[in-house]
């Protein structure tokens, strides 16, 4: 009986402890009504490493899990950060407090420090405490907002200048130890405070070693701050000219501006530290600017050659023609400064590497080595010619972490040669990282080295995984073995999960919660329902949401909070792809949630599931007091619907008035949601805070931007750029402000905003140095790429007499070209032809215009091309005829399956490619499940006949892109139920649908409307093709 107590003792301690991880609001509220000692050893308890077990009489508290739960358990950290500024500073040393905000603060990315927590930080604080507590805001710096660092800065600064000696505002508060507490807070101060400097505490700051570190993390400093911290740098005792002057600058090197009677080895050391100017941000454009300037100063008295190694990354400059008047023999004593360089474009490496080459005459694994960053610039047949002994030390030293820098008919050269037919040591294993996923499923089935060592640093495709894990599965007994194995937890099947024993599956559960985002919606399914089985009242709450809509209705409301906690840390988008499922457990979460979120707490809790919440409940459900915390979490959100974002939108417009009246803080705070508003919104924002905007738009690169925003970025740009007329401008031109360097590198996808004419004249220098950043602006529109186009011929000749680097350069201007300028281009190099596949806008005609000048140049017919070649072509292979395909050899093909199987082409030309398929892995009846993988879209020239004749257990193997490219024929009346039940099964990763729970009479159906078009699918079609849009992110690369 007393050992039954015991236990009910301990269980119920457990639970209690238990429910207030849970409950955070409730733990604040304990807390609050301890005493002082309770309070203290409450604290000591959580959080002190130490003591791991607590033992109450006949209780025993694991402390311990406790402390590691609590830490980690959204709602509780805010608990404890609260509690601890109420309650901490009186009850506790003012040290240790600091030491438990510190901890807590560390696990809340900043989140906590909204604007009114300084006001609730003590005024009076120990010296050494109140260093250690800035030091804590100054590691959060990145991840608080601009409100809040303000706010921290008052209350930093409020204590410093009590503490100072300063008597009157003539004498500045800012002495060198305080510069050195603030850290980089130090950019918060005013330029009159700045000013007010002395020269003896500006020079004892400077002098100090760890200013420079210091110095170089004032990401966010303004040119007009960097220039008066230098000015009174250059009032003490240091000269502005002396080496070890300018190496203590830190960030304040990217605003040097004396550069009157500099001489040239000056100028090389200001080069040579403005490397670290890319950390800036913004103001980018001046920089370059300052590194123009000096790079002219360098180069005075000195050819290029002569100074190559002496320009650090200003080399990035150099203009083609520059480039091209080096000397080999400049480009390899210059090697170890060229290899280490950021910034390259790749028509610039193209060229150094011609010029590296050319002097050494033999590519072999010493010079290769040699290479560094230029190694991308080496073409695909030279690492063909290598010698395979070269290839292999390559892949062994450290040159080959550039190796993930090649293009895919680079990596596929290389590949070539190492597993070149009738070798007897394959160097398969040798591969590391992103590169081995370019190896074929043909070559791995050859391969007999493999385990599960040699696999641990190797990037898996999935069809890579799935036939490894299955190969290794039968050699090792041991589950946690594969699991733990790099990426070969990809290659689990629903068969394998099926296999383990409940205790095995439960023990070695976490291998697969712990690798999340490798696992598949099919896998993440088949998890669900395996645990489901074995043990239901232990299930993760988040795995409900991969069971049937039905099942979300055994949460109760006792178990709301630990299902939005389990579901808030998990991918909502990758756990559940089906639409109507998504909305069941939306549906659930807004019953836990009383479709209103009260406090911050509770956003702590929905965690990402705030970024699924519909946009009523954004609009209306969260409170006053959730707002802030919940926006900071909002500003993460990467896919929020028309409707929420139009919610946040309104919101913002309540709480923060029109953007006209936002102060700086306020924009650079909601610089996410600029995206929202209208230009004429947006109009004072670019007029007022120009630099805020554009730094915004900067971090936002890679998005699809709305056109009005980038309109608002394009004009803040123009009105504050300096407006200079041509003095010799081009007819028609007259009166008419180009384009400038400046301008289109600030701009970068606003650049999409110039008219034609503007375009038209731009002068020649602007053009060949910014050519590379203009192809790649993804909103030019055909207009303004024929304009680009015929500034190209312009500066450069008919496209006859264009090189490579140029070809390479032009990115999407290139789709300009017209078949007859096509045909003129020298296309010899797959290289070159490996660039313009890169563009996917290709018209039927240029696409064959490309085959064909490929073919002409290089003199190769279709039956001599090797795998690199297929590589390189892309999606030009899109342009062969049938005949042509299959002409390619098997030999080759075989080896480049997964690369084809990425490509869109029409269901002829895949089903020829399925043909070649078959000589390959055999009859389709006997396709594998890392085979339909492996194939692709190639899976969609499948016949229906052999479709029908496919394992339904294979139909989630099916890639997405392979289904979009299905003819719509395969899914009319006649098709196999369960093939199109299964065939879901690849779409939404579900094993069942959510119809078969459903009356037969709801089951979707599908009619052949003799109004159909052509091709057009219909209602089934378009129902089973819908989720696609979400799925086709996920390639399988």
């Amino acid at each position: 009986l007393e050992t039954s107590s015991t236990y009910r003792n301990q269980a119920a301690m457990e639970n209690h402890l238990e429910q207030r991880l849970y409950q955070p609001q409730k733990l604040l509220e304990d807390l609050k009504e301890t005493d002082a000692q309770q309070f203290r050893t409450a604290m000591q308890c959580l959080l002190e490493d130490k003591k791991d077990r607590l033992e109450l009489e006949d209780v025993v508290i694991d402390l311990g899990e406790i402390r590691k739960q609590a830490l980690q358990s959204p709602g509780v950290n805010r608990s404890l950060f609260l509690i601890t500024l109420e309650r901490c500073f009186q009850v506790l040393n003012s040290l240790e407090c600091v030491e438990i905000l510190g901890r807590v603060l560390k696990g809340s990315s900043g989140s906590f420090l909204q604007p009114d927590i300084p006001g609730k930080l003590p005024r009076h604080l120990q010296e050494d405490a109140f260093k250690n507590l800035s030091a804590v805001f100054r590691d959060l710096y990145d991840q608080t907002s601009a409100h809040s660092q303000r706010a921290l800065y008052t209350w930093m600064t409020g204590i410093l200048q009590t503490s100072s000696n300063a008597t009157d505002d003539s004498v500045s508060w800012v002495s060198a130890e305080n510069l050195w507490i603030l850290g980089r807070y130090m950019v918060h101060l005013s330029f009159e405070e700045i000013t007010k400097i002395s020269p003896v505490e500006i020079g004892l700051f400077i002098s100090y070693d760890n200013a420079t570190k210091q110095l170089d993390t004032v990401y966010d400093i303004t040119p007009d701050l960097a220039q008066a911290f230098l000015e009174r740098i250059s009032s003490s005792s240091f000269d502005m000219r002396n080496t070890s002057t300018i190496h203590r600058l830190g960030l304040l090197v990217c605003f040097y501006h004396d550069l009157d009677l500099l001489d040239a080895a000056v100028a090389q050391v200001l080069l040579h530290q403005m490397i670290k100017c890319s950390h800036l941000r913004g103001f980018q454009a001046g920089v370059q600017k300052l590194k123009a300037n000096l790079l002219d100063i360098a180069t005075e008295n000195q050819t290029l050659n002569e100074i190559l190694g002496s320009l650090s990354d200003a080399v990035v400059a150099l203009t083609h023609s520059q480039l091209e008047s080096l000397s080999p023999e400049a480009v390899h004593g210059a090697i170890s400064t060229l290899n280490q360089v950021s910034g390259w474009a790749k028509s610039q490496v193209i060229i150094l590497s011609a010029k590296y080459l050319a002097h050494e005459k033999v590519l072999s694994f010493y010079n290769v080595s040699q290479m560094g960053v230029l190694l991308a610039g080496v073409g695909t047949q030279a690492f063909y010619s290598m010698d395979r002994r070269d290839l292999l030390q390559v892949l062994r030293s450290t040159i080959s972490l550039h190796v993930s820098d090649l293009s895919p008919a680079q990596q596929q050269g290389v590949l070539s040669k190492m597993i070149e037919a009738g070798d007897t040591v394959s160097g398969i294993v040798e591969i590391q990282g992103a590169f081995f996923k370019e190896v074929s499923l043909f070559n791995l089935r050859r391969e007999p080295g493999f385990n599960t060592t040699v696999l641990k640093e190797k990037e898996l495709r999935r069809s890579q995984a799935l036939f490894l894990f299955e190969l290794l599965s039968k050699t090792t007994r041991r589950p946690e073995e594969l699991l733990s194995t790099g990426q070969l937890v990809k290659g689990v099947t629903c068969s394998h999960i099926d296999a383990m024993n409940a205790d095995s599956f439960l023990a070695h559960f976490h291998y697969f919660e712990n690798n999340l985002s490798l696992l598949s919606p099919y896998q993440v399914n088949c998890l669900a329902w395996k645990y489901w089985e074995v043990s239901r009242s232990s299930l993760p709450p988040f795995l409900l949401a991969a069971l049937p809509a039905h099942y979300l209705a055994s949460v109760p409301a006792s178990q709301c909070v630990p299902f939005l906690i389990s579901l808030g840390k998990s991918r909502l988008d990758s756990l559940v792809l089906d639409t109507h499922k998504k909305n069941s457990v939306l549906r659930k979460v807004q019953q836990c949630l009383n479709n209103s979120i009260a406090d911050e707490f509770m956003v702590d809790i929905v965690g990402d599931l705030l970024c699924h919440l519909p946009a009523a409940t954004i609009y209306h459900g969260v409170s006053p007091r959730a707002w802030a915390t919940a926006l900071h979490r909002l500003r993460d959100c990467p896919h929020l619907s028309p409707e929420q974002k139009a919610a946040v939108r309104l919101r913002l417009l309540e709480q923060q008035g029109l953007p006209g009246n936002w102060t700086a803080e306020t924009t650079k705070d909601l610089g996410p949601f600029l995206v929202l508003f209208s230009g004429d919104e947006l109009s004072s924002i670019a007029t007022k805070f120009p630099d805020i905007l554009q730094q915004t738009a900067s971090k936002m690169a890679g998005t699809l931007l709305p056109k009005e925003f980038l309109w608002a970025v394009f004009e803040s740009v123009r009105n504050s750029s300096e407006r200079s007329l041509s003095s010799d401008p081009s007819p028609g031109c007259h009166g008419v402000v180009a384009p400038s360097s400046g301008d289109i590198f600030t701009l970068a996808e606003a650049n999409a905003c110039w008219a034609p004419e503007d375009l038209l004249c731009m002068e020649e220098h602007t053009f060949i140095r910014n050519v590379e950043l203009l192809g790649a602006v993804g909103g030019f529109e055909q207009p303004q790429l024929m304009t680009l186009k015929e500034k190209a011929v312009q500066f450069w000749d008919m496209p006859s007499y264009w090189k490579e680097y140029h070809i390479v350069s032009l990115g999407r201007i290139a789709l300009a070209l017209d078949e007859s300028e096509l045909g003129q281009l020298d296309l010899s190099s797959i290289d070159t032809v490996a660039s313009l596949s890169q563009q996917t806008e290709w018209t039927p005609g240029q696409a064959k215009s490309i085959l064909q000048g490929f073919l002409e140049d290089s003199g190769y017919r279709i039956q001599d091309l090797k795998s690199f070649h297929l590589v390189g072509l892309g999606t030009i292979l899109c342009a062969m005829n049938i005949t042509e395909v299959s002409l390619i050899k098997i030999s080759e093909f075989r080896v480049v399956v997964a690369r084809i199987g990425t490509l869109l082409c029409s269901t002829h030309v895949l089903a020829e490619f399925k043909r070649k398929a078959e000589v390959v892995f055999g009859d389709p009846a006997k396709w594998s499940g890392p085979v339909l993988q492996e194939l692709g879209t190639i899976a969609a020239g499948l016949t229906k006949e052999e479709l029908q004749m496919l394992d339904k257990d294979l139909m989630p193997y099916f890639q997405p892109s392979a289904i979009k490219c299905l003819p719509d024929e395969i899914f009319k009346v006649g098709t196999h139920v369960f093939h199109l039940h299964s065939l879901q099964r690849a779409l939404d990763g579900a094993k069942t649908r959510s119809w078969l729970d459903t009356p037969p009479s709801a089951s979707p159906t599908r009619t052949v409307s003799s109004a159909s078009t052509l091709g057009a699918p219909s209602a089934w079609g378009l129902w089973l093709c819908c989720p696609l849009l979400v799925l086709m992110a996920e390639t399988v690369w």
